[in-house]
């Protein structure tokens, strides 16, 4: 490996991508074997990964709710889950490439290496702002 190479990337030699999802416990500090990722690309796809597990979940749940709630139309109701977990999946691809990509450029240009929780973190915001904004809010403010 030349000089170039080493200066143009953060991560050590040697270094391999952990598979995912290779969360570790946190605490105590120095307890487990911690993991990280330093290309931008790893970043993105672990961000992805998250997101469309969790928004995935979100839209099976309220899939799940119509299906309840709506159970009297059994003939047409079963499309909802199919529909839900599509739109969810598209929308989770967008949000997810958004986020990853950013955090994967942000990263990159300061040479940090990110532990393999702020993806997780990233993704769970992600899928909070789309909760949050499911509800209407039309005043008191």
């Amino acid at each position: 490996m030349s000089f170039i190479q080493r200066v143009n990337s953060a991560a050590p030699l040697g270094y391999q991508t952990p598979e995912f999802p290779s969360l570790y416990w946190p605490l105590p500090v120095r307890a487990a074997q911690a993991y990280y990722l330093y290309h931008p690309t790893d970043i993105w796809r672990f961000t992805t990964y998250w997101t469309l597990l969790f928004f995935g979940a979100i839209h099976l749940v309220a899939a799940a709710w119509a299906c309840i709630v709506q159970w009297r139309n059994w003939r047409i109701i079963w499309i909802t889950p199919a529909l839900y977990v599509v739109i969810g999946g598209f929308e989770g691809l967008i949000a997810g490439s958004i986020v990853g990509g950013l955090l994967g450029g942000v990263y990159n240009a300061g040479y940090f290496r990110m532990s393999t929780w702020i993806p997780f973190v990233w993704a769970l915001v992600n899928a909070l702002v789309l909760i949050l904004s499911s509800f209407a809010i039309h005043g008191g403010l």
